[in-house]
């Protein structure tokens, strides 16, 4: 059987992956995990309290690695299976390194989506919202299918998601939705969901069955383990709630644990609610004002993430990035023209084509800029 169209041969895959390899700058990251493992074998680590920053570094450095690593040495045996092949004229062994081939390239395109993955918070964590716009019913039903859809995307991923705080919908769905998401490059991948996303739809609350548009905002932050924002106390505005932990709000926790800060200087507002004291929410609430902050400072220096994010580090209502058309069913990228057919297959998750469009769009306006 013939090769498919535009395989590369063995030499192209090689200079690939050296060109990762330099990308990823993958000795220095081997160095840094060789460091991390001896730093775990010393007396008293686990107890350390940067224990779990450590262990996190060492599973994004192992995810970087070791598939390189493994695609570097299949590359190695592809040649040898070749070479064995060619000088004793053996058919089948030819075919089984042509098809060795196909597989190694696939293998080639999934760790090149790494490399481009290569901006400074790209590995760390992220915390993400959902936040439906303007429009009542329809509006907040629409976010509720995004946080699906999200959902099933993370599933598939492997990340791990903690819900922060959620406000339901009148009538149907949600107004809001705080997730952190944890996992390999997280922030990376989702930062390329940030902006407004667009649903055009025959709508099921209405009795006349009129077409609807409506409107939700994603945003993204990453998350600073460490973070240099300093927020005095004097500049924090805290109150403490209580939460509605039982159907229809029938059932309220007798102490209010759930907190709300308000920045005072930029009246960036924040809440968390579902950790289950008054100090863990507020950790928890402090952490994403810190990433908020951090994410204004950002944009006043990028101006790409500027056209997304205004002044107070939030997602612009006119920043729309994708339409999804469920009657005359396609899913359009508005920033980098990417269609599909399959409005439901998207909504089940599979949002890949689209964020690696975008990955690669900006990895050519890096290259371009000689960043």
């Amino acid at each position: 059987m013939p090769l498919p169209d535009g395989t590369a041969s063995t030499e192209e895959l090689t200079s690939r992956i050296n060109s990762i390899r330099d990308s990823l700058d993958l000795p220095k990251k081997k160095q840094r995990l060789a460091e991390i493992e001896a730093m775990m074998g010393r007396n008293g680590f686990w107890e350390s309290p940067g224990a779990q920053d450590a262990i996190a570094e060492l599973k994004s450095l192992k995810s970087m690695i070791e598939p390189v690593e493994s695609v570097t040495r299949r590359l190695e045996d592809l040649s040898v299976l070749y070479e064995l092949a060619e000088s004793e004229k053996d058919a089948a062994a030819l075919k089984e390194a042509d098809d060795e081939r196909i597989a190694v390239s696939e293998e080639v395109e999934r760790v090149s989506m790494m490399a481009l993955l290569s901006g400074p918070n790209d590995d760390k964590d992220c915390y993400f919202s959902i936040q439906a716009g303007a429009g009542g019913t329809e509006a907040c039903d629409w976010a509720s299918m995004l946080f699906r859809m999200y959902l099933r995307f993370f599933e598939r991923r492997g990340y791990k998601v903690e819900e922060i705080a959620s406000r339901e919908g009148d009538g149907a769905g949600i107004q809001s939705v705080d997730l952190l998401v944890k996992g390999p490059y997280a922030y990376g991948w989702m930062s390329c969901e940030a902006g407004v996303h667009r649903l055009v739809r025959i709508s099921p609350f209405n009795a006349q069955g009129k077409r609807q548009t409506s409107f939700a905002a994603v945003d993204v932050l990453p998350v600073f383990p460490e973070s240099n924002v300093e927020l005095p106390e004097k500049d924090l505005d805290v109150t403490f709630f209580c939460r509605s932990s039982g159907a229809g709000g029938q059932n309220v926790n007798k102490v209010a644990t759930a907190v709300r800060i308000r920045h005072i200087p930029s009246g960036l507002v924040v809440e968390c609610v579902n950790e289950r004291s008054q100090g863990q929410n507020k950790r928890q609430a402090i952490s994403i004002l810190k990433s908020k902050l951090e994410q204004i400072e950002q944009a006043k220096r990028d101006s790409e993430m500027a056209k997304i994010y205004g002044e107070k580090g939030e997602i612009a209502w006119g920043n729309q990035i994708r339409n999804y058309v469920l009657d005359d069913p396609r899913v359009k990228d508005l920033r980098t023209g990417v269609e599909v057919g399959n409005p439901q297959k998207v909504l089940d998750g599979h949002i890949d084509v689209f964020m690696e469009a975008l990955l690669r769009q900006r990895a050519e306006k890096r290259a371009r800029q000689g960043k």
